[in-house]
């Protein structure tokens, strides 16, 4: 009699005990790393030459998509229209990956076939001009335009980040060139909460006052990031508004903490790297929103 009562305590035992780790997984369940979503990519890389001769200027254009294909918290529809609309703008976002490309493409060759047009009819008003006043050489001053009008090349591309624990978050960068050896490039960053269907946005991880709470980490970072000691000295490098720099909407979250990324002629010149700044969930801890994706993730 007291081996079966051993035995059966021995059983509720066991059982309470998986109980237990059954409602811890199931718990766990609910945030676990694996977010179920897969992704294609589209490469495209289109030249333009005007008026199809190939001796005439052109422009370039290449885009490398990197879209979800798969979606087990939110659906594809909603992730794909996300993804379109943040890589090409709103008036695309009612398409398909591949339309979208394909439409955004055609309309970077019309708007340079647009440009090029303006262009010559403004060199040809020049031109004109030097007819009708005699001993004038519009074309001779410092603001002659050369007949021949500019390349054009530009690269849009994205790129995942983080896909864990129910945040997805990917960079899109954009860099054009419309002549000339300077670039211009901006750096667009993304975050979607998967278990909401939405973006997530400052408002929603912070709590109120987090601006100005993280001015000084931020500038703290850069002097760190640049081997210097005062703002003074960051100026002389080339930044600037450091006394007014806030949070910018534009960051990443992992599950270490969050990154923005500073565009070039935010708050540096445009000769520097655009600016990217880490700061761990360990130092923000009390900023952050009770029950926010960024509590739980700094709480793993």
């Amino acid at each position: 009699m007291e081996k079966q009562n051993s035995i059966l305590l021995f059983s509720l035992l066991l059982i309470t005990s998986l109980m237990l780790t059954m409602c811890d997984n199931s718990g766990r369940s609910m945030f676990r790393a694996d977010n179920g979503v897969d992704f294609d990519t589209i490469r495209a890389d289109y030249r333009n030459h005007l008026e199809g001769d190939t001796t005439n200027p052109y422009c370039d254009i290449r885009v490398y998509f990197i879209y979800p294909i798969s979606g087990r918290k939110t659906s594809v529809d909603t992730l794909q229209q996300f993804f379109v609309r943040s890589m090409f703008g709103t008036p695309y976002d009612t398409l398909q990956p591949q339309k979208a490309v394909q439409a955004y493409i055609r309309s970077y060759i019309e708007n340079y076939t647009l440009d090029a047009k303006t262009y010559r009819e403004t060199v040809d008003d020049i031109h004109e001009l030097n007819e009708l006043i005699p001993g004038m050489d519009a074309t001779d001053s410092e603001y002659a335009l050369p007949d021949l009008f500019y390349s054009y090349h530009g690269i849009l591309s994205d790129s995942i980040a983080f896909n864990q624990y129910g945040i997805l978050a990917f960079q899109v960068k954009q860099s054009n060139n419309k002549g000339g050896a300077t670039s211009y490039q901006v750096y667009r960053n993304y975050v979607f909460n998967l278990n909401t269907g939405s973006q997530v946005t400052e408002n929603e991880i912070f709590n109120a006052g987090y601006d100005t709470a993280l001015q000084s980490l931020i500038v703290a970072s850069l002097l760190e990031q640049n081997g210097v000691k005062t703002v003074e000295e960051l100026e002389d490098l080339g930044f600037f508004g450091m006394q007014e720099i806030m949070p910018n909407r534009n960051f990443l979250l992992n599950k270490e903490g969050i990154t923005y990324t500073f565009n070039k002629g935010e708050y540096s010149a445009y000769q520097l790297d655009a600016p990217e700044v880490f700061i761990p969930y360990k130092t923000i801890r009390s900023l952050l929103r009770d029950n926010s994706i960024a509590t739980k993730l700094a709480d793993l």
